[in-house]
Formats: structure tokens, sequence, C-alpha cells
């Protein structure tokens, strides 16, 4: 992926880190939960397509940010939480060049084609 891309998925990674310390909960939360959102992966135990259906839910930045803002129009920590760890996590997945799934194969994203 371009460096420039990382950079950019670098900064949300970080922005996720900074939005996390507005809240209330402890520092330990945000590492202990950042890789929950791979249980999105879980859908794979049945096949490619329902694999790719969870995996892009559980891993969808604009998902995440709606949940966000909900937890704060409602207002609920808690739900701002959830958002948080999605954008992050999926932040710090692109820059490892994991993208969104097609349904054909795990190591067909939206980024390429993972080696």
């Amino acid at each position: 992926m371009n460096s420039i891309l990382k950079i950019e998925e670098v900064l949300m990674f970080l922005l996720s880190i900074y939005l996390f310390s507005l809240l209330s909960f402890k520092w330990w939360i945000f590492p202990a939960l950042i890789l929950l959102p791979d249980t999105g992966m879980l859908g794979y135990i049945v096949n490619t397509r329902i694999g790719s259906i969870t995996y892009n839910i559980f891993h969808h930045k604009g998902l995440a940010i709606i949940i966000y803002f909900a937890g704060i129009f409602l207002p609920n920590e808690t739900i701002q939480l959830v958002g948080i760890i999605m954008f992050g996590h999926s932040s710090l997945d692109r820059v490892f060049g994991y993208g969104l799934k097609f349904a054909d194969s795990f190591k067909h994203t939206h980024l390429g084609i993972l080696k």
C-alpha cells in the first residue's frame, strides 16, 4: 500500500486512542479490546461468502463512526467505546494491508491480494 495511505491509517489509529482517552474507562481496556473485531472472521467457518460479510461488518469504518456518534447522541460511553474500538482496529488492520474482504477469498481485499 502506498506510504501516504499507511500514514493516514496510522493517524486514524492515533485518533481512536485520543477519543478513547476522553472516555472514563481504564487505560488497559483499549489494548484488551483492540483485537475483538477479529471475531468477525468466525463467519469463515461457514464459508467465504458468510465470512466476508461478517468480517466486513466488524471492520467497516463507516459503521464504526455511526456507532460512535450514536453513543454520543444517547449518551452512552460503552456504545462510544464499541465505535472507537471498531474504528481503531480497522485502521490498524489497513496499516498492515488487511482490507475489506471479497466473497471469493479471505486474501482478496479492497486493498489488493494479501501475500
